[in-house]
């Protein structure tokens, strides 16, 4: 990084004076400016004390000598936030907030039926008209894979970072022991005083295990509330993916030749597809990964191998949720607004099952809305550790600390890189006070 410092130099402007010149500009290198001397050469104090100078710490830095003599303190100016809050966890009695506002939905739904008025109809592209996007059935393999390698990955990795679980509720700390604070709300709390009795965990613990039903035909006729336990469901995750065009024997699903044929707002047929000569099966553009075997399943041997286990799971950790996104936005992915349930398709399903707050005036059906990447992938956010072998966390400490997706703090704990974007969330460049007489003179 170039740092460019300029200040103002009496002796490069003859007959210099506040009053008829209100500012000169000379250019100094790094040492000259760095040297007392050059201070002294311009008339600075050692200690910029009564100068009129203000540094900014950027790309190019400068020093400014204003026109009025007054005093100024070191300013460091920074574009990334150094530390960031959590995404708001709603409660139970409260709704999701849809993605998009309702209100600009309407406003963009007038402006699209007034822009298409006295136009003829254009054809529907694909998802829409059946058919699968073609461009996208790399990444849906790409993403089914590194769902597979985080899986096995993280089955290795929780055998040498240890990952506590509460045992009366959904609560999990990544580090040798749990942690101090009093944040249980499972059976019998007051009894506990909020205090997490932590236990071992397992791999559901990381990785929320949320479900979605598989759709033969995801243009086809919506689930009804009898067909709720006779459709299989399947990873949510792995449902987009066979939608996105992976073949999974196990979960077969319609591959259309030809685009549907439209004759209502809600109503198709599917094309004559007879004069079409017979599919002949392709291989997959890369070979299904499957998950390990508990007998497989083995620790690191050494240090090294732990740190590149630990790399490789954050990068398919970021592959799958990149990937996901960039499939939701062709392949509608629908999530209920009061409980977590998600339905990979155009429309969701009838099955009446939601027991969310207030689900009697809804006779338990599910108040559908577009979703986002959390909704398909929910992170569980844990506590991140500033050091796993230095001295426990502190519960009056507890605003000093971040917290991280679990799989990201397993991995950083095991030696890798942690990515920009969750370096503000972690707080990993705040100061944590060493002891509580010493935080409650932070100011």
């Amino acid at each position: 990084m170039s740092i460019t410092y300029s200040a103002i130099s009496s002796s490069t402007v003859s007959g210099f004076s506040p009053k008829s010149v209100p500012f000169a500009i000379h250019s100094v290198t790094r040492r000259q400016f760095l040297n007392p001397n050059t201070f002294y050469r311009f008339g600075f104090s050692p200690s910029l004390q009564g100068s009129s100078i203000e540094f900014s710490l950027q790309l190019n830095s400068r020093v400014v000598l204003s026109k009025e003599r007054r005093s100024l303190p070191l300013v460091v100016r920074n574009d990334r936030p150094q530390n960031e809050d959590l995404p708001k966890q709603y409660t139970r009695r409260e709704k999701k907030p849809f993605p998009v506002p309702i209100v600009d939905l309407r406003r963009a739904a007038r402006e699209r039926v007034k822009n298409n008025k006295d136009k003829p109809k254009r054809p529907l592209p694909p998802p829409k008209n059946g058919m699968v996007v073609k461009s996208l059935v790399p990444l849906a393999y790409k993403v089914y894979n590194a769902r597979i390698r985080l899986i096995n990955n993280l089955h290795r990795l929780m055998k040498v970072v240890r990952v506590n679980a509460c045992g009366w509720c959904n609560e999990i700390h990544v580090g040798p022991y749990g942690h101090p604070f009093k944040s249980c709300k499972g059976p019998n709390t007051s009894q506990r005083k909020g205090l997490h009795e932590w236990t071992n965990s397992v791999i559901e613990d990381v990785i929320v295990p949320l479900e979605a039903y598989h759709l033969f035909d995801r243009l086809g006729k919506r689930i009804r509330h009898d067909e709720r336990f006779s459709i299989p469901r399947v990873p949510a995750v792995v449902e987009l993916c066979i939608q996105g065009g992976v073949e999974i024997p196990e979960f077969p699903a319609k591959r259309r030749r030809k685009p549907i044929i439209r004759i209502g707002k809600s109503e198709f047929v599917d094309a004559d597809e007879t004069e079409l000569p017979d599919p002949e099966p392709q291989p997959p553009p890369v070979p299904l990964l499957t998950e390990l075997p508990v007998s497989e399943i083995t620790p690191p041997s050494s240090e090294e191998e732990t740190v590149s286990l630990a790399e490789e799971t954050l990068q398919a950790w970021e592959e799958m949720r990149a990937g996901a996104k960039k499939l939701m936005r062709m392949y509608r992915v629908r999530v209920c607004g009061y409980c977590p349930e998600v339905h990979v398709g155009p429309t969701g399903h009838k099955a009446q099952n939601c027991g969310a707050f207030k689900h009697q005036q809804r006779n338990g059906q599910h108040g559908w809305q577009s979703a986002v990447l959390d909704d398909l992938i929910p992170p569980r956010y844990v506590w991140h550790v500033p050091d796993v072998n230095g001295p426990p966390m502190q519960r009056e400490l507890r605003s000093f600390y971040g917290q991280a997706p679990a799989v990201v703090e397993i991995c950083a704990q095991a030696g890798a890189v942690v990515p920009e974007h969750y370096r503000a969330t972690m707080r990993l460049e705040v100061g944590i006070p060493s002891s509580v007489k010493e935080a409650e003179m932070v100011v």
